[in-house]
């Protein structure tokens, strides 16, 4: 390894923003333990919450699972009364994903528990620099929804593959 590249990656935003995404959910996890809910019973619930009514194969591309891994899910929380699933108006093949009234209390001591977690996790952190860091993160959101999604990166030193792109085009 004497010569290999290296990068000091301590910095890196991108290592950063996912090394904090598994800490809040990790954190997440022990305190919903209460609920008795799995982290993708929790996830699903919290997408819900988000956007109640998303189609079921919306929900499962969102969520990066696949669509019989999302049906197990939904069919545990529909036995818990927390979620049914309607046929779409417009298109009966598709599947239409509903909160239930029966999850509210549920969802209430979520919403809690993940607040008191933000607090906790900007302890420290001013409100002016809360607010600057959330609108950075909203920027860079809307900077990577702006990418096309079909465009592959430039490998460093892949000749052949930037020249045959640059043919393709």
């Amino acid at each position: 390894m004497a010569g290999m590249f290296r990068e000091d990656l301590s910095r890196n935003f991108g290592f950063l923003v996912n090394d904090v995404a598994r800490l809040l959910r990790t954190a997440y996890d022990r305190r919903i333990r209460k609920l008795g809910l799995t982290r993708a019973q929790w996830w699903v619930l919290t997408h819900l919450f988000r956007g109640d009514g998303v189609s079921q194969s919306e929900l499962a591309v969102t969520l990066e699972i696949e669509p019989p891994t999302l049906g197990r899910l939904l069919d545990r929380l529909e036995a818990k009364g927390w979620v049914r699933r309607e046929h779409d108006a417009r298109d009966r093949r598709v599947w239409r994903v509903h909160l239930t009234v029966e999850v509210e209390p549920a969802l209430r001591t979520m919403r809690a528990i993940a607040a008191e977690l933000r607090r906790d996790a900007l302890a420290g952190v001013r409100a002016a620099e809360r607010e600057r860091f959330v609108d950075t993160l909203l920027a860079i959101k809307a900077n990577l929804l702006r990418l096309p999604a079909d465009v592959p990166g430039d490998v460093p030193g892949d000749a052949a593959g930037a020249a045959g792109r640059r043919r393709s085009r």
